[in-house]
């Protein structure tokens, strides 16, 4: 008996590479957009939307459009502007082992895409925030432009404040979800500025820390590099101490909020100034940054339980 041929196998297999390549390609894009620093940015924006709607008195449902505007423009013009730091940095990623296999840096997305890519983002991204109010996308704008152009183009390969330079585009989300809601701006907000300002440098630094080494391998002149260990330890410390009384500017969140965020602070301190008598710099230095996240974390979920009073009618 004659057997029967079947094209099943050549169809599963061709099912099998699509999959395949669908799933190469959101793995790159995610490396590409750097999702988690995304993900990280729309918390804070989300706690600047939330907030404005509650010192305005404003009705969050009755705002819902606005909020989707919000966070959809702010996640294209973060992710353009990580995208466009890939494109720039494609160069020096390569040497980094965090940074190597970036799709800019294997070649599965191509630097003239990644460029398009950067700049459809970021252009789609500032129109959403323009009809929500022209102050949350100039802001936006800045952020973008201080971390594409003043950071990744001109002071990450030259100096040690670099930084502070790329903290100012962290600051602004928080101050992008305030301005969709009331472009007029409170003294809350610039509160919220100046919390992701001073902590991002301490968590930076740690990070910087644990990779030292490849930041000298890459010629990127982040602090520990250039200065050493010990110097970098007393920044983390002072950046620290200045957090101590924002939590006071914002009594209008009640007492629950104050107490709560100055444990939060006196313990990061307290942990930093341990650093001045530890023998193992880099253990210190990974517990000061996985500080810094669970920091973060409680902080704006805090911000937003001591609110829940909210009007959604």
């Amino acid at each position: 008996m004659d057997k029967v041929e079947t094209t099943s196998s050549p169809i599963i297999d061709k099912q099998a590479v699509t999959k395949k390549k669908t799933a190469t390609f959101i793995a790159d894009l995610k490396a590409l957009t750097k999702v988690g620093i995304v993900n990280s940015n729309l918390i804070t924006t989300f706690a600047g939307f939330w907030l404005a709607v509650y010192f305005t008195n404003a009705s969050f449902i009755a705002n819902w459009d606005i909020f989707l505007l919000t966070m959809a423009g702010t996640a294209l013009v973060v992710s353009g502007g990580c995208i466009m730091n890939n494109w720039y940095d494609a160069d020096i990623d390569p040497v980094m082992s965090r940074t190597k296999k970036r799709p800019t840096v294997t070649g599965s997305i191509s630097l003239n895409r990644a460029l398009a890519m950067g700049v459809f983002s970021t252009s789609l991204g500032l129109v959403l925030l323009m009809l929500t109010t022209l102050e949350a996308a100039l802001i936006a704008f800045a952020g973008w432009f201080t971390y594409v152009v003043l950071y990744t183009m001109w002071s990450k390969r030259k100096y040690t404040l670099n930084t502070a330079i790329g903290s100012f585009s962290g600051a602004v989300p928080p101050v992008i979800g305030w301005a969709a809601v009331d472009p007029g701006l409170h003294i809350t907000a610039f509160i919220l500025f100046l919390i992701m300002f001073i902590w991002q440098t301490p968590h930076f630094l740690a990070l910087a820390m644990k990779k030292t080494e490849e930041y000298k391998a890459a010629s990127i002149p982040m602090l520990p590099a250039v200065h050493g260990f010990e110097i970098t330890k007393r920044q983390i410390v002072v950046y620290i101490a200045c957090l101590l009384p924002l939590p006071f500017f914002m009594a209008s969140l009640g007492t629950t909020f104050i107490i709560i965020a100055t444990l939060l602070n006196v313990g990061w301190l307290a942990l930093g100034m341990s650093g001045f008598f530890t023998k193992n710099d880099l253990k210190w230095a990974n517990r000061i940054f996985i500080y810094s996240l669970n920091y973060l974390t409680i902080l704006f979920l805090m911000m937003v339980l001591v609110t829940l009073e909210l009007p959604f009618s």
